[in-house]
C-alpha cells in the first residue's frame, strides 16, 4: 500500500497531455533542427535493430548525433517517446477495405494477419501495447476499422460488443508466442474466432437476440 512516504507516480498519456504553447518557441531556440516526427521515426528504428531493453535516450540522441537533452525540447519522457513509437508502428499497417469481395471474414482475416506481420517483425510493439493505452490516432484508426467491419457482421448491442473483446483479446493474444506458434495453428485459431462469430449471427437472426 502506497503512503505519503511511498508516492505513487501516475503519468498522462502522451496523446492526453495538453501541448505546450512555446512548441513554436522551443523549435526556433532548439539549434539541432529536430522534431518530434524525426525523433520518433528515429525511436522506431533504434527499437527495431537494439530492442526494448538497449533502447535508451542517450542512444537515440547518439544515433541523431545530439546530446540526450536536445530531445526534450520535443518530448517531456522516455515513455511519451515509446507511446510515438507505439503509434507511428501501428500507422504501418495496411487496414482493409471497408467492402472487398470477400465480405468482413475476408476483412478479419486481412486485420489479424497484418497485426501478426507486425508482432513478427517488430516484437517490441506487443511489449509496449500492453503497458501504455492504444489511444494514439493511428491505434483508433485500427480499432475504427475493427469496429467497422463487425458493423458488416450484423451483429447488434451485447453481440457486438462481445465480438469485439473477443477479437481485441486474440489479436492481442498474438503477441506473445507470435514467433513460435506455426502459422497453421493461427490460421485454425482464427477460422474458429470466424466460427464462432458466424454461428452467432445465424443465432441472431433466427432469434433477433
Amino acid at each position: 500500500m502506497a503512503t505519503a512516504a511511498d508516492p505513487v507516480n501516475i503519468r498522462t498519456s502522451v496523446w492526453l497531455a495538453a501541448r505546450p504553447a512555446s512548441g513554436a518557441r522551443r523549435r526556433c531556440e532548439d539549434p539541432t533542427g529536430l522534431d518530434r516526427d524525426r525523433i520518433t521515426g528515429a525511436a522506431v528504428r533504434l527499437l527495431d535493430t537494439e530492442g526494448l531493453t538497449r533502447f535508451s535516450m542517450r542512444r537515440l540522441a547518439g544515433g541523431l548525433g545530439v546530446t540526450a537533452m536536445s530531445l526534450y525540447w520535443y518530448v517531456d519522457t522516455k515513455h511519451d517517446l515509446l507511446e510515438l513509437a507505439l503509434d507511428s508502428a501501428l500507422g504501418e499497417l495496411t487496414l482493409p477495405a471497408d467492402s472487398p469481395p470477400a465480405g468482413w471474414a475476408g476483412r478479419l482475416r486481412a486485420l489479424a494477419c497484418g497485426y501478426r506481420g507486425l508482432l513478427a517483425e517488430r516484437p517490441w510493439v506487443a511489449t509496449l501495447a500492453a503497458e501504455y493505452p492504444n489511444i494514439g490516432p493511428h491505434a483508433r484508426a485500427f480499432d475504427a476499422a475493427l469496429l467497422r467491419l463487425l458493423d458488416a457482421t450484423g451483429l447488434t448491442d451485447g453481440g457486438r460488443t462481445g465480438a469485439h473483446l473477443a477479437v481485441s483479446q486474440f489479436l492481442h493474444g498474438c503477441g506473445g508466442p507470435v514467433r513460435r506458434a506455426p502459422e497453421d495453428d493461427f490460421r485454425f485459431a482464427l477460422d474458429v474466432l470466424v466460427a464462432g462469430i458466424e454461428a452467432k449471427t445465424g443465432r441472431q437472426a433466427q432469434t433477433g437476440l
